[in-house]
């Protein structure tokens, strides 16, 4: 199996379009893992970051949701348009500031420690 230095996760889930909660599927989430996928390849890095789209990350009212492991920044609102910002700040160590979800706004996030 390959190892990958950086994971990206794309939220792609698909909830009823009546839903309060909203889906970052009808927001754009594989528009997204598309762009990201394209970045990943023009920039010769598909050995080391991967794209991966994933079902519901309990974010959906700030979806699309972007999740970068190991690095454990999650953002939100993400459009393909920033996908190549995210991409040069995963390079340099940051992280794009004006999407970054604050710890505090993550839905049933668990900070660290044991498992219960």
């Amino acid at each position: 199996m390959a190892r990958f230095r950086h994971h990206i996760f794309v939220c792609e889930n698909e909830r009823p379009p009546d839903s309060p909660k909203g889906c970052c599927a009808a927001k754009g989430g594989a528009e997204v893992r598309e762009a990201i996928k394209a970045e990943i390849e023009r920039r010769g890095w598909r050995k080391v970051v991967r794209a991966t789209s994933t079902r519901c990350m309990d974010q959906c009212a700030l979806g699309v949701t972007v999740a970068v492991y190991p690095e454990d920044i999650w953002y939100g609102g993400v459009r393909p348009a920033d996908v190549p910002e995210i991409l040069e700040a995963l390079k340099s160590g940051r992280e794009v500031a004006r999407l970054r979800i604050p710890d505090e706004k993550l839905s049933g996030r668990v900070h660290s420690g044991p498992l219960p």
